[in-house]
């Protein structure tokens, strides 16, 4: 839904990459959360 390969996302998952502000902002629209959401609590 996010339009990202498979393979990139559960490499962000797993912490292997780091993920693009553009990737983040995708992934949050297709879970229909603010991106703000993803990186609550991360200092």
């Amino acid at each position: 839904m996010a339009g990202l390969h498979r393979t990139y996302v559960g490499s962000v998952e797993r912490g292997e990459r780091n993920i693009g502000l553009l990737n983040l902002v995708a992934i949050a629209r297709a879970l229909n959360v603010p991106p703000k959401a993803l990186v609550a609590g991360i200092q």
